[in-house]
């Protein structure tokens, strides 16, 4: 009884926690189709007006396109300096190699308004004007955590041995990373590239004190969400900004699972 009782407990629990997380985002994507564009309950009905009037917004599309490219950008500078810092933890010794873990996740703990105060302090200091580029460099800061520890937890699961077979065999140093290190890895650098992305595109804070006179998709739903005659084309921008989350981190999810330590490795 005590053990039916303790998994009962635990659904409830379990059930509990997802309401509080999803309630409030099924709200938003219920009141994007709500026929009369207000924030009451309950809806008025179902209706598509409101993403035809979101995707005939020029200023919406002009901020989503803004956000697509600043998240893609970023997400690329993260795959490079995540992958080459991953790979120098992983594959050599040298010193302050143990400190680099710490140096490398440090920027995603601080809060986003600390962040967001050095960089336009220190952009103001080497004169880079405020704008997309700013944005990039700013976001790819935090972003490289991401790439860097779905990296290293990909090579440390991974033998080093099979690289020194390819060696013994007679392969160079590229013959062996293109055909025995990127196929191992690469399902976590993609992974690490989603999730980079997807954090880039949600990201509001940072791109305050970055943007300047750029508008992207987190920034004009800031500024809109008080505007009574706005308050419909939000919850659409909302939408859109859940979906830009949520599959780029279920592909990542996807990516990342367990399948063992030379996954894809061409011998």
């Amino acid at each position: 009884m005590r053990s039916g009782g303790a998994r009962w407990g635990l659904r409830l629990a379990t059930l509990a926690v997802l309401g509080f997380i999803y309630i409030p985002l099924a709200v938003v994507i219920v009141y994007a189709f709500n026929a009369s564009g207000t924030v009451s309950w309950p809806p008025a009905g179902f209706s598509l007006r409101w993403v035809q009037a979101a995707l005939e917004n020029s200023g919406l599309q002009d901020a989503f396109k803004t956000s697509i490219v600043i998240g893609i950008g970023a997400a690329a500078i993260a795959v490079i300096l995540g992958s080459l810092a991953a790979f120098a933890v992983a594959r050599y010794r040298f010193f302050g190699r143990e400190a680099i873990s710490f140096v490398v996740v440090f920027p995603i703990a601080l809060p986003g308004i600390v962040t967001g105060m050095a960089l336009s302090t220190t952009f103001a200091t080497v004169d880079l004007p405020l704008g997309i580029l700013s944005i990039i460099v700013g976001h790819a800061t935090f972003c490289v955590v991401l790439v860097y520890n779905n990296v290293i937890a990909r090579l440390r699961r991974t033998s080093r041995s099979l690289e020194e077979a390819s060696s013994d065999l007679g392969a160079d140093t590229w013959q062996t990373f293109r055909h025995v290190t990127l196929p191992a890895v690469r399902s976590a650098v993609l992974a690490g590239a989603l999730l980079a992305f997807a954090l880039s595109f949600d990201e509001v804070i940072v791109t305050i004190f970055t943007a300047g006179g750029v508008t992207t998709l987190p920034i004009w739903i800031f500024r809109s969400f008080r505007l009574a005659n706005q308050v419909a084309l939000v919850n659409v921008a909302g939408l859109a900004a859940i979906l830009l989350s949520v599959i780029p981190v279920y592909i990542a999810s996807r990516l990342t699972q367990d399948t063992g330590g030379v996954t894809g490795a061409k011998t």
